[in-house]
């Protein structure tokens, strides 16, 4: 019988994304990895927030650059490299329509999340974006204050 694969799995975020990019679309796609990065991302050793993704038109293939894996302690010393570029799976349509997208100047292809789904397979969540200038970003923090205040005054109102 085959085990059940753990439900306490982490999700990994990239806080800083929508903070930095305006989200367009978003895309789930699978990952490639070796079972060393496997047992590390379980462990919530991540960091996607420098990652980006990329098209090669030739094979028409999707690339995720400078996500940091680190290395599984208990894997051996040549386990993998923390750096190095990982395939992404997804359909040779959406590959095609994202190569579309991002040929668009200031548009890039960035990593919101990193999890496993229900059946234990590995997924990241692809976001389409455009970066903010600075008076979007204090455009964006204003609303966001502006929820909360009235969030905050609801609660007092109510008691």
């Amino acid at each position: 019988m085959a085990k059940k694969p753990p439900t306490d799995s982490p999700r990994i975020l990239n806080r800083k994304a929508r903070h930095d990019y305006i989200i367009e679309e978003t895309l789930e796609v699978g990952i490639m990895l070796t079972g060393s990065e496997v047992k590390s991302i379980r462990d919530g050793k991540v960091s996607i927030a420098e990652g980006f993704a990329a098209v090669d038109p030739k094979p028409m293939e999707l690339w995720l650059y400078d996500v940091d894996i680190a290395a599984y302690t208990n894997a051996p010393v040549d386990s993998h490299a923390p750096k190095r570029k990982r395939k992404l799976l997804a359909r040779k349509r959406e590959i095609e329509r994202l190569f579309g997208q991002t040929t668009s100047k200031g548009t890039t292809l960035i990593p919101l999340a990193l999890y496993f789904n229900k059946r234990g397979i590995a997924k990241l969540e692809l976001a389409v974006a455009r970066g903010k200038q600075k008076g979007d970003k204090r455009e964006s923090m204003r609303k966001d204050d502006a929820k909360k205040e009235m969030r905050r005054a609801m609660t007092r109102k109510r008691l």
